[in-house]
């Protein structure tokens, strides 16, 4: 028996029923062949299970209990891979913002911007591994959120480590979904954008003009005491929240799109735990 973690740990990576009834939908289908069936495919909720007992715990996958009837190791890393390559956490996100945003949960009077460094075990010759900025010999990525004013994350993006977090800020802005759940318009872009002196370029502050957004960017060279603080720790939060489950506090993935895929599917639970219904 597997007996890592506590109730809280095993509370994380259960998917309740209201939860599943808004995934299922957007997952594949395999439909069953009449003749030569083969070997039945395991469930897709128990999968997800398996997927986020190795996110929350950082376990191996070829260690995955098996008593927890989650499927093997191998099993849950393909799903994975197949449910990132079909865009469902980027559907999910945008339906469970849809909701955030009917129960007046979102607040796009502002938008906050911040970016973190994870060092990387593995994928040394991906693109989205580079030498740390602080220190070449460690290569990492680096974990770009945009968030509302509460720190909602609203878009999640990953580079190599060695990325400009000012050159992050525009496609941060374009590939923030456009979020419905009231009537009007989608809303999509905020009034306003805060974001700390990585972002000091004039260049992208007449960027973000251009878009009809006002840049509120603390400067360099100038002391500190502006009082963004005050509002940019929301982004500070959601990173924080994102770096939580074990798997993402190191990079052990060596392809970028299996670690994307464990991202935005920490991206998509920390929307889900904002909705009491879930």
């Amino acid at each position: 028996m597997w007996h890592g973690g506590g109730v809280g740990d095993r509370v994380r990576w259960g998917v309740s029923d209201e939860l599943w009834a808004v995934i299922e939908p957007l997952l594949p289908q395999h439909p069953r062949r009449s003749r030569y069936p083969g070997r039945k495919r395991i469930d897709d909720r128990r999968t997800l299970q398996g997927v986020l007992f190795v996110l929350y715990t950082g376990i191996q996958w070829e260690f995955l209990p098996q008593e927890l009837g989650f499927g093997s190791g191998p099993t849950c890393w393909r799903r994975l891979a197949e449910w990132q390559a079909a865009g469902v956490w980027g559907d999910l996100q945008q339906v469970l913002l849809d909701r955030l945003r009917a129960a007046d949960r979102l607040d796009f009077s502002r938008a906050t911007v911040d970016a973190s460094h994870v060092q990387a075990k593995r994928g040394r010759s991906r693109p989205k591994v580079g030498p740390s900025p602080v220190d070449r010999g460690r290569p990492g990525s680096k974990r770009h959120v945009l968030t509302d004013a509460h720190g909602t994350p609203l878009r999640v993006s990953l580079t190599g480590g060695n990325r400009n977090d000012v050159t992050q800020l525009p496609p941060l802005l374009d590939a923030a979904p456009a979020v419905r759940g009231k009537r009007g318009r989608p809303r999509r872009k905020p009034r306003r954008v805060h974001a700390d002196r990585a972002c000091d370029h004039d260049l992208y502050r007449q960027r973000l003009r251009e878009r009809g957004i006002a840049p509120v960017i603390a400067r360099r060279g100038t002391e500190h005491g502006s009082g963004l603080g005050r509002t940019r720790w929301v982004a500070e939060a959601a990173l924080f929240w994102l770096h939580g489950p074990r798997r993402l506090r190191i990079r052990w993935e060596t392809r970028d799109d299996i670690h994307i895929g464990f991202l935005q599917l920490a991206h998509v639970m920390a929307l889900a735990r904002k909705i009491p219904a879930f």
